[in-house]
């Protein structure tokens, strides 16, 4: 089991901030792939609890396709998406957030194990984990950024 995890603070209001979180359109952003039409349960808009999505795009060159289930919602403190269907033997992320003082904290974490035998161990370590982090980190500054402008306007309703 591998584990990747990152925080930011921002300074907007949890509320704002968790459901920039739950943003398709902010989500393919950070994500670079997109949604499968039909196969989701929503291709727009914000998440849910109980929605269903398949990602579909290429990493490392190869096409891929993750299916996914908002598995918690609790909000605005915290939601999961568990993986039900993709490359890895197992992939839970973990979104938290925390108000401090008018300003929020968000803190993702992702587990994931690999089901790749002998090539588990440094394929992990030395390949997904570095590009794991990479994608979680550019996600949380996207998020601060348009959470601390008004860019965050575009992504929700009302």
């Amino acid at each position: 089991m591998f584990v990747v995890s990152d925080r930011i603070h921002v300074n907007a209001p949890i509320e704002r901030c968790f459901l920039l979180s739950t943003s398709l359109e902010l989500v393919k952003q950070s994500l670079k792939m997109n949604l499968v039409a039909g196969a989701s349960t929503r291709t727009s808009g914000l998440v849910e609890g109980g929605d269903r999505l398949t990602w579909q795009g290429w990493v490392f060159g190869l096409p891929h396709r993750h299916e996914t289930l908002i598995s918690k919602y609790e909000r605005p403190d915290y939601f999961q998406d568990a993986m039900e269907r993709g490359r890895f033997r197992r992939f839970q992320h973990d979104h938290f957030f925390t108000e401090i003082g008018g300003r929020t904290l968000l803190n993702d974490k992702i587990r994931f194990s690999l089901p790749l035998g002998a090539l588990t161990r440094p394929l992990g370590q030395w390949v997904v984990t570095p590009y794991m982090s990479r994608l979680l980190r550019h996600r949380l500054e996207l998020l601060k950024r348009v959470a601390e402008s008004d860019e965050w306007k575009r992504y929700l309703p009302g």
